[in-house]
């Protein structure tokens, strides 16, 4: 019998053998001494945040550790995705270095996918590993980045490309923390929500269609329900693939797209849900190109993009230069672009695509 823990609506078990652990979602869980039970002992937690969430969150979450960790401390990082580089990761290095934290240490992300990210891969660096818990506190980070493991900083010539596969403790969905987002970061994080949809569940994709105001006025219950969902779908792929070795791929649905509009622009110009909305759009269009999937799925994808708030047509970047960052995504192998396209609603491919009908998508889908 599952135990009922009070301010969590759903547990979504993330199934990798010794590595195991469960993403809680619901209301409160930020302070719930129930939903933190079990949690490995330790001599000391550091909470790495962003300027943006430390005067909101860090000082009630370090309060709740207080009473678990004999030592609770808290670093502050720049915020956004223009500093998901060397430099704040080391800052991270620094501090527990300057305090001589040991491997009873451990490390919790609150804030965003880049928090998670970047504490993350510093955990699995510091002293070979020490554990991390995620508390994301974007719907982006609690649907897609928080789950699954993938770590990273980015590189001026490619977005998360140094980095590495290290899975947390635990994932703590509070859905509260959603409601001090502006507006463009739920919209951000719709984006992947909406991914979710084409590459594995139809029913979903008619849900969030008929739900999508309700999302982004960030209603509870919707909010739960498609964050469980979400990490229901990431959950059974990174289970089956923990590494990206194939299937984990069809993650990155408009991701290649996406990846080169942020890289184009200069990372944190768009917002990476925005870039992987317009992004959601040229996969589309470039499946319909292939023969894939009919054009009115093209049309319906755009039109719930757009109502999510989101960018549909990517940005008046040359052809050439989308191509050329498209290039250099982890996806692609001996310099030939791999897209993750859809076979039809639900079903999700990775295949290239001839030059000459990308530049076509290109031509048709950006501003």
């Amino acid at each position: 019998m599952v135990e009922v823990i009070e301010g969590v609506s759903a547990r979504v078990p993330i199934a990798l053998g010794d590595r195991s652990y469960e993403v809680l979602i619901g209301e409160g869980l930020m302070t719930s001494e129930a939903a933190w039970r079990g949690l490995p002992s330790a001599t000391s937690a550091v909470v790495v945040t962003n300027t943006v969430v430390a005067p909101l969150y860090a000082e009630r979450l370090c309060a709740h550790l207080r009473q678990r960790y004999p030592r609770v401390e808290c670093v502050v990082l720049p915020d956004g995705e223009s500093h998901k580089d060397w430099a704040s990761l080391n800052l991270i290095f620094d501090h527990l270095l300057a305090e001589h934290c040991d491997r009873k240490t451990v490390l919790v992300a609150l804030g965003g996918g880049v928090i998670g990210d970047m504490t993350g891969f510093a955990a699995a660096c510091y002293m070979r590993g020490v554990p991390f818990i995620q508390v994301p506190t974007t719907l982006l980070s609690q649907v897609d980045s928080s789950v699954g493991g993938k770590t990273a900083i980015n590189h001026p010539l490619g977005k998360n490309m140094i980095g590495a596969f290290y899975q947390p403790l635990r994932v703590f969905c509070d859905i509260a923390t959603l409601r001090t987002l502006p507006a463009r970061e739920v919209s951000a994080g719709l984006a992947e929500v909406i991914k979710y949809g084409p590459i594995a569940d139809a029913a979903f994709l008619d849900w969030i269609e008929a739900h999508i105001e309700d999302l982004v006025a960030l209603k509870a219950e919707a909010v739960i329900h498609a964050v469980r969902r979400s990490c229901e779908i990431k959950a059974a792929v990174v289970s089956a693939d923990e590494r990206e070795g194939g299937l984990r791929a069809i993650l990155n649905f408009g991701h290649t797209f996406g990846h080169a509009i942020e890289a184009g622009l200069g990372f944190g110009t768009w917002l990476h849900g925005e870039a992987v909305g317009a992004g959601l759009v040229m996969a589309a269009d470039l499946s319909a190109r292939l023969g894939l999937v009919p054009g009115d799925v093209v049309t319906r994808l755009r039109g719930l993009v757009g109502r999510a708030g989101l960018p549909v047509a990517g940005p008046a970047l040359s052809a050439d230069e989308y191509l050329h960052h498209m290039r250099v995504d982890k996806k692609a192998e001996a310099g030939d672009i791999r897209f993750v396209l859809i076979d039809g609603i639900g079903k999700a491919v990775v295949r290239p695509a001839p030059e000459a009908l990308v530049r076509e998508t290109l031509a048709a889908c950006t501003a």
